[in-house]
């Protein structure tokens, strides 16, 4: 036992090593690719140069072996698909490449989406070197594809953004469950999952306590259907909520 504020030697946990690593690795080719990226944008190149690009980046800053881990024998004639990324023996996404001068919609997804569902694997990137996509498959049913990434490399402003988004998709990421919990993140914070945590039991609670503590009613319990009530007539249904 030490005293309080007593210095026991220990160093306060942090993001294991390999996690600074990847981190300092994609922000520092986010730097590098600016300028090439710009320029493929400037003379609007065509997919193949952009597909040059991709490769590259998915190679010097995400990590992935051009000569292992990457691969086109997926790509055949007809269909949408790019590369394949191929981790431990077994196909982890697939990767349709847009040239550098033209946004991505949904109708990008449609052929890769099926293609994916068709080979099994639950992950599809789209990507014209400057957006990035990543949107997973669920199960049994590829239409409700659900974005799980959305970045620009282009955009200076939201750097820290970029990298602490683009980083799960990283290969050390992926193979630590990183993308996976992003996932489960993204879809814990779709509104029928929100809307059932926020009329949880406990989060009434919390509220009580608070609207207690807040109008000085300390004697006045209240009531947790009546706040309940309130979150969904009001609150929620009026769009008053931050």
């Amino acid at each position: 036992m030490t005293r309080t504020g007593e210095f026991t030697g220990m160093a306060p946990e942090g993001p294991p090593p390999w996690e600074a690593i990847a981190r300092d690795r994609l922000n520092g080719a986010l730097q590098r690719f600016a300028k090439p990226l710009a320029e493929l944008v400037a003379r609007d190149a065509n997919e193949g140069d952009t597909r040059l690009l991709v490769t590259d980046f998915l190679s010097d800053a995400l990590n992935y072996s051009k000569y292992g881990e990457l691969t086109t024998e997926y790509r055949t004639k007809g269909e949408s698909v790019d590369y394949g990324i191929v981790l431990d023996d077994k196909l982890f996404a697939l990767i349709e490449v847009k040239p550098c001068g033209r946004d991505l919609d949904v109708r990008n997804l449609r052929q890769v989406k099926a293609q994916a569902a068709e080979l099994g694997t639950p992950w599809v990137i789209l990507t014209n070197g400057c957006a990035w996509q990543v949107h997973h498959l669920p199960e049994g049913d590829p239409a409700a594809s659900a974005l799980i990434i959305d970045v620009d490399l282009r955009a200076e402003d939201r750097r820290a953004h970029t990298v602490d988004t683009l980083f799960h998709l990283s290969r050390e990421a992926v193979r630590n469950g990183r993308l996976d919990d992003l996932r489960a993140w993204r879809a814990a914070l779709a509104p029928a999952r929100l809307a059932e945590v926020l009329g949880s039991a406990s989060v009434v609670a919390a509220i009580r306590a608070e609207m207690r503590r807040a109008t000085g009613h300390a004697g006045h319990l209240g009531d947790s259907d009546e706040i309940l009530a309130a979150l969904r007539s009001d609150v929620v249904a009026r769009g008053l909520l931050g």
